[in-house]
């Protein structure tokens, strides 16, 4: 990063806003640039006003006004440091976006350059153009291993090394050197030691208080998915896929899947598997918090979104209910001044071009009211379509529902179930074993077959709630979509309709 500011400086940009939540390791990384370009440094802040860096002298007062009326009469070769000053730019002062404009012509004469240092990118249209923007990026595993170390030394450790040192960094990996710094220090103070769990625990808090991402634990399995045999036999080919044996062997890094098809068919669950085939970390994305209400932050969360999962990549990100987010991306630019578009386009661009090791899994129900350019080949690796079980899948998910509560299929005549539960889809079998447990739990003894087949009579399925919509679901995935579960897709499959 140091290198881009350099040549900027250089080139004799007058402007540089600067995008970075870790405003320490920024200016720490702009301090060098200046210094290796010959250049003074004098930063400015709300509190402090502007003051030269080198010998702590007061330039000008705390005002804004002051500041960039100060920068005229600045030496030549000065690189001018305004912090969280798109605050005030916030705020559509036009004397101020004035006077910024005319500070950055007399910069350009003088080899002054202004950097605006913040945590999100809100420049008003007058001045667009006239700042060239970084997104500073997070700590790669080099800056990480230099905090590692340096906490070794404070608790008095020994430095890791090998696999386990490994480990904690991956751990690591997304966060900030000071979050990072934070994980290290409370993992010492619990386990005497920097252990990689304890790191990960801190990631997921960290992630989840952004509001965006979260990072799920993924205890799931393969074999927890009753049917879709297509699909698991795909992704157990691509099991090294993220491997520096693939690298070596030509493959390109896999871009994604996108999952359609019927509500409660296991598609969050595939989601949840794929991240433990692969052996990496699994993010959750809820499309629908990409959108603010203040201009630029949709645009901006969406750059958060791509920068904290390249930063731990390899990993997975899992997209749920995408239609949720850009379903509504054709029509927005009368409904929201083009901010869905935007973000729409930022994403796809995104899937096209990236060479981080992020593997994008998308699930959809109505994958239908999706843009075309988002399914076409190349956005994805597949595009499969999860159907209603069939008899030989919908006994697999009985089996695989009651021993996961803790009951032996032996003891239930799976079969009968298969049968009288036509039509119903994997989370409605779950809820069928539930609630024949409830009852059986209420008079104090196990729960029997017929429980289980009182709850399924009792259930109106979704296939009967939505047999119309399934149908014409069915009829848009045949031809554009794999089936994941082996057979033909088709409008009157044996994957039949509950009547």
């Amino acid at each position: 990063m140091k290198t881009a500011i350099t040549n900027y400086i250089r080139a004799g940009y007058p402007g540089i806003c600067l995008i970075s939540h870790e405003e320490a390791r920024a200016e720490s990384e702009l301090k060098s640039a200046a210094t290796e370009t010959a250049h003074a440094l004098c930063a400015w802040s709300a509190t402090t006003g502007l003051v030269d860096t080198a010998d702590g002298r007061s330039i000008s007062g705390e005002y804004p006004m002051e500041a960039i009326m100060a920068i005229s009469g600045l030496p030549e070769n000065t690189v001018v440091l305004l912090r969280d000053f798109h605050l005030f730019l916030d705020e559509g002062n036009p004397v101020l976006i004035r006077a910024l404009k005319d500070a950055l012509v007399q910069a350009k004469a003088k080899g002054i350059c202004i950097v605006l240092l913040g945590c999100r990118n809100t420049l008003p249209p007058e001045l667009e153009r006239e700042f060239v923007l970084i997104n500073f990026a997070l700590p790669d595993k080099t800056g990480l291993a230099t905090v590692l170390d340096g906490i070794c030394d404070s608790a008095k450790l020994k430095k890791y090394k090998g696999a386990k040192r490994d480990a904690i960094l991956d751990a690591a990996s997304g966060l900030t050197c000071f979050e990072a710094e934070n994980a290290f220090a409370l993992s010492v103070v619990q386990h005497k030691a920097v252990v990689a769990e304890c790191v990960s625990k801190e990631k997921a808090a960290t992630v989840k208080n952004s509001g965006l991402l979260e990072v799920i634990e993924t205890a799931g399995t393969l074999d927890d998915i009753g049917g879709l045999d297509q699909l698991k036999d795909w992704l157990l080919k691509r099991k090294s896929a993220f491997s520096p044996e693939a690298r070596k062997y030509g493959l390109p890094a896999p871009k994604g899947l996108l999952i359609a098809g019927i509500p409660g068919t296991g598609k969050s669950l595939t989601a949840k598997a794929t991240a433990a085939v692969f052996g990496r970390p699994l993010l959750k994305l809820d499309a629908g918090k990409l959108f603010g209400s203040l201009v630029g932050q949709s645009e901006s969360n969406m750059r958060r979104v791509i920068q904290t999962a390249e930063s731990i990549a390899p990993c997975v990100l899992w997209i749920d209910e995408i239609e949720k987010g850009f379903a509504g991306s054709k029509s927005s630019g009368s409904a929201d001044g083009g901010t869905g578009s935007r973000v729409f386009g930022s994403f796809i661009s995104w899937m096209q071009e990236k060479t981080a090791l992020v593997f994008v899994v998308a699930t959809a129900n109505d994958v239908s009211s999706l843009p075309p350019e988002l399914l076409r080949k190349g956005r994805w690796d597949e595009l499969f379509f999860t159907d209603l079980p069939d008899a030989t899948e919908r006994e697999m998910i009985w089996n695989i529902q009651i021993l996961k509560h803790g009951r032996k299929p032996d003891m239930f005549s799976t079969e009968g179930l298969a049968i009288a539960s036509e039509g119903y889809t994997g989370a409605e079998i779950e809820q069928a074993v539930v609630d024949s447990m409830y009852l059986a739990f209420a008079e104090s003894r196990e729960p029997l077959t017929g429980d289980m087949l009182a709850a399924v009579a009792e259930t109106v399925p979704l296939s009967r709630l939505m047999g119309d919509q399934i149908t014409a679901l069915r009829k848009w995935a045949k031809g554009r979509c794999r089936p994941a579960a082996g057979s033909s897709i088709n409008e009157n499959s044996g994957r039949k309709i509950a009547v």
